[in-house]
């Protein structure tokens, strides 16, 4: 699914006026229906209470408008507040004169800011992404007011005040922190970065019949890998996702067919994540595993990955050779590897001799960033998995998160690799500058080991040549998540362990499969 800047909402609004020969007023009130269809299954009446819609005077403050003469028809108590301009939007203009003359109105200014009470219900319809500076005089202090009320707060399209693509300019101004936000037909690339998620609440999508063909024809190098069925994506526009899907297994596949996959890992005291990496990709489906660990992870291997063959370094503590290539179809290395200098030398080795795809992960990462110029030996279509801090030491710090997205998009296409930036709505950038967002997981995997889990499965999906490099980096990712969220329905999310994400990659990937 696309992630489209500001402008190219505003003219998939236009594109979708013309293409169904439809009006903006007839389009603002499919949104205002879509709107009070969402608050009337989240809120009865009696739950909402008086609900205060507050309303700029552009588009955004119309569809408040609507809004508010449609719940008032509900039999929802509804109480305008209005920003005063000197010039209306003419959708604004048509929904004010056919309010309900019932429906209590206070035109909002510095003496008379709306009286909100803890816990009330509040429509912020005062900007959306029309808006394109930062909030100043009443509008910032109405925005004051609505924050410091500890209201819950549902915004239209876009909290005020919070630009949909691009960081604030001034970082004093306020924004309104939304419980909920309701975007009309796509989400915001605002709403999958750390810095807006205390702005934006949770999100959600609601269909409003936006052009199919002005959203498959547009550019963009922002898209949303979501799984089947979820997140209440328009239908239609869903079906642009690209496919992410497994391919079925034919009935005389056998175990040569799905490759032979090397990992490196491990180090004395680290082999948990070697043991939890394994796992993932023998759970993932790899035909054959061998997995290099340091002597003293022998009998850690063979006893809790009996599956896998295991290859025991010469020296006791840490991974100190590489063995002989020819057999693999993929090689990952990273996960507990230490960062010991002969462990940097087998890296090194590695990226030098690999005639095979190569996942590179946890301290193999570091050590890149400790010495950057083995940068310049990564292999085309290599697949990095860092977290943020892991991508930091490759790069440079950020200045916000979409200073780190440039930054991945430019390592990606410099490097021509794929690159795995570990967070919630992970992002995996493609060597052509393309980025797409993870739908699924969860916070309980923000727990040791996630990570380790995840290398396992993009190695074992690396391993069957059926899978090109990005798709079995988003397919891995997607997977990841699913199965986080399929072991917190049973744990909880403070009881996951990044074990239980092992036990449920096999239903995830089923879930995933064409």
């Amino acid at each position: 699914m696309k992630l489209l800047s500001a402008a190219q909402i505003r003219a998939l609004d236009q594109a979708t006026i013309a293409e169904q020969r439809t009006t903006s007023t007839a389009l603002m009130e499919r949104a205002a229906t879509a709107l009070g269809d969402w608050l009337r299954r989240h809120y009865s009446p009696r739950e909402a209470g008086e609900i205060w819609l507050l309303c700029g005077p552009g588009n955004n403050g119309g569809d408040g408008l609507a809004l508010a003469r449609l719940l008032f028809m509900a039999g929802y108590a509804v109480r305008l507040g209005l920003l005063p301009a000197e010039k209306y939007s003419d959708d604004y203009q048509y929904n004010h004169h056919v309010l309900p003359k019932v429906i209590p109105i206070t035109e909002l200014s510095a003496d008379n800011l709306p009286a909100i009470q803890p816990g009330a219900l509040v429509i912020d319809a005062l900007f959306g992404t029309g808006l394109s500076r930062p909030l100043d005089g009443l509008a910032a202090a109405v925005v004051r007011r609505l924050n410091d009320s500890h209201a819950r707060v549902i915004a239209v399209d876009l909290p005020s005040g919070l630009l949909a693509d691009a960081p604030q300019p001034d970082a004093s101004a306020p924004i309104v922190r939304a419980t909920h936000t309701i975007s009309f037909g796509l989400p915001k690339l605002a709403f999958l970065l750390p810095q807006n998620a205390g702005y934006v609440g949770e999100w959600h999508v609601v269909n409003i019949q936006l052009s199919e063909y002005f959203v498959e024809q547009a550019e963009t190098p922002w898209q949303l890998t979501r799984m089947p069925g979820t997140l209440g994506f328009d239908a239609a526009l869903a079906a642009l996702t690209p496919d992410v899907t497994l391919p079925r297994r034919s009935k005389f596949a056998y175990k040569n067919t799905f490759g032979h996959a090397l990992l490196l890992a491990g180090s004395r005291g680290k082999m948990g994540a070697a043991v939890l990496s394994s796992g993932a990709c023998l759970r993932g489906g790899v035909g054959l595993l061998t997995v290099a660990v340091p002597g003293c992870g022998y009998d850690i291997i063979q006893t809790t990955r009996p599956e896998a063959m295991c290859l025991p370094d010469a020296e006791a503590d840490f991974i100190s050779e590489l063995p002989d290539l020819q057999a693999y179809q993929a090689i990952g290395i990273g996960p507990g590897l230490g960062q010991d200098e002969a462990s940097r030398a087998v890296l090194e080795k590695l990226l030098r001799e690999a005639k095979v795809p190569l996942v590179i992960d946890a301290d193999a990462l570091n050590l890149l960033g400790q010495h950057r110029e083995l940068l310049d030996l990564l292999p085309e279509n290599t697949v990095l998995t860092p977290h943020i801090g892991e991508f930091t030491r490759l790069t440079e710090k950020a200045r916000d998160d979409y200073h780190r997205l440039d930054l991945l998009r430019q390592f990606a296409q410099q490097h021509k690799c794929v690159v795995v930036l570990k967070g919630a709505y992970t992002a995996v950038a493609a060597p052509d500058g393309q980025v797409y967002f993870n739908s699924t997981g969860n916070p309980g995997m923000g727990t040791g080991g996630s990570g380790d889990v995840l290398t396992g499965l993009v190695l074992a999906l690396r391993a069957d040549q059926r899978l090109d490099p990005l798709r079995a980096a988003r397919l891995a990712v997607l997977a990841h998540g699913h199965a986080g969220d399929l072991a917190a329905l049973e744990t909880g999310e403070a009881g996951l362990v990044a074990g239980d994400l092992v036990r449920f990659i096999g239903p995830a990937l089923r879930a995933l499969t064409a």
